[in-house]
Formats: C-alpha cells, sequence, structure tokens
C-alpha cells in the first residue's frame, strides 16, 4: 500500500473531479480531491505529492497557476498536470511557462489523461528530462512546443502538434482511431471522415520524409503505433 503512487486532484466541477478520481483509484492509485483553490494550495504545499492534477480556473480567488507559482518557489518539483477548458496555444504555453508539466484540454478521454499520468511519472524518475518527449532522433520541447529531429526544426500546424504529442506519449502502444478522434479531435463519435488519414500523412511528410528510419506506422485495420522499430503487421505508406 504505502508503494502507491499518491495523486492530488485539485478541481471545483464535481463531475469532472469524480471522472478523474474513480479512474485513478480504478488503475491503482491513492487519490485525494479539493475543490478550491485554498484548499488545493493547502494540500500541495503541506503535504507530499506523486503528481497533481488541477483545474487552472478554481474558487476562492487562488487559480491553478498560483498554486503552481508557489509550489515552485518552496522548491517543490511535484510534476504538475492543469486540465483546463482554456484551449488556445497561447493558454498552453502560459501553464507550461508558469511551471506546469503538462496541460491537457477539456474534454478529454481519461485513457489520455492516465497516459499523461504515467508518462510524467516515468520523466519525473531520478534522471529524466520532464520537459521533453522523445522517440529515437525525434524530440518535442513540452514547454516551448519546438520539434526537432537530428539537426532539422519542424513546423507543425497546432493539430499536427497535438497529434505527434499524443503518438510520441504512446510510444510503442497500438493508438486506435477511436482514441485519436477523442484524444485529439474531441470526438467522442466516428465522423466517418478520412481527417485522421490525412493529417497522419501530413505528419509522416514532416517527421519521417528524409530520414532512413520511419516513426509513424500504420496498422491495417487498427490503427497506428510509433516507434524506431516497426510491428510485423503493418502498412508502409506510399512514397
Amino acid at each position: 500500500m504505502e508503494n502507491r503512487v499518491r495523486c492530488l486532484v485539485i478541481e471545483d466541477e464535481a463531475e469532472t473531479s469524480n471522472y478523474i478520481c474513480k479512474g485513478l483509484r480504478e488503475a491503482g492509485y491513492l487519490v485525494t480531491a479539493a475543490a478550491t483553490g485554498p484548499d488545493g494550495l493547502d494540500y500541495a504545499t503541506s503535504e507530499d505529492w506523486d503528481i497533481i492534477i488541477l483545474d487552472r480556473m478554481l474558487p476562492g480567488r487562488i487559480d491553478g497557476l498560483s498554486i503552481v507559482d508557489k509550489l515552485r518557489a518552496l522548491g517543490k518539483q511535484t510534476p504538475v498536470i492543469i486540465v483546463s477548458a482554456l484551449t488556445t496555444i497561447d493558454a498552453r504555453v502560459t501553464g507550461l511557462r508558469g511551471g506546469a508539466d503538462d496541460y491537457l484540454s477539456k474534454p478529454f478521454a481519461f485513457s489520455e489523461l492516465l497516459a499523461r499520468v504515467e508518462a510524467l511519472l516515468r520523466r519525473s524518475a531520478p534522471g529524466a528530462d520532464s520537459t521533453q518527449l522523445q522517440v529515437a532522433d525525434l524530440k518535442l520541447d513540452l514547454r516551448t512546443l519546438r520539434v526537432t529531429r537530428g539537426n532539422k526544426v519542424i513546423t507543425l500546424q497546432p493539430r499536427e502538434y497535438r497529434l505527434l504529442e499524443y503518438l510520441m506519449r504512446n510510444e510503442n502502444q497500438v493508438v486506435t482511431r477511436t482514441m485519436l478522434l477523442e484524444s485529439v479531435w474531441d470526438y467522442h463519435f466516428d465522423p466517418q471522415t478520412n481527417v485522421i488519414d490525412v493529417q497522419i500523412s501530413r505528419l509522416r511528410a514532416k517527421v519521417d520524409k528524409d530520414f532512413p528510419v520511419m516513426l509513424i506506422h500504420t496498422l491495417r485495420g487498427v490503427g497506428y503505433r510509433m516507434g524506431a522499430t516497426p510491428p510485423d503487421d503493418l502498412e508502409y505508406p506510399l512514397a
């Protein structure tokens, strides 16, 4: 029991808080919830947590960014994921530059939140870099949103960035169309369009073109997988 991960969830929307807490508990985590800024700040600074998930906008005159700022001022490097209805790139950049380790826009699929929690816990291990995702020679800086492969800087559109980030967070795991629709497009139904195929094709042209090792792989009838080693049953894209 004492080795279980301790999570603090600071969220004032009861339905969202219950959704997060229930999922984390089912995944085996120990979870404590707070519903206001002052309560969240008190919990966050008075105890040691393995990870904190907090809303950016909270009641009680203390918002999520203020809580992160206070944590960092105290020297606490607890991994923090901000969840927020503010979905613009500027809002995301402000949150990350304000000291958060990750930023997830509402609404979100719990599977994506859990994947981000797991990734942050791995990156917060001794010697890990908590500000960067890396697959082979592809790197994504979570604070500056800069993407590079080798010595090449890759410029992405916002949707391409979200797609790449999701694939990288799920390195070597199969990602289905449903997972992408929910996590990248915020669709909780299949609109029966080729939007995913088009975006994957565009992303491949930027990430894999002119490089000897392909990182984005298509699995026939299943979905996609990102990794330096291709799966056995895959469909190579046309050149």
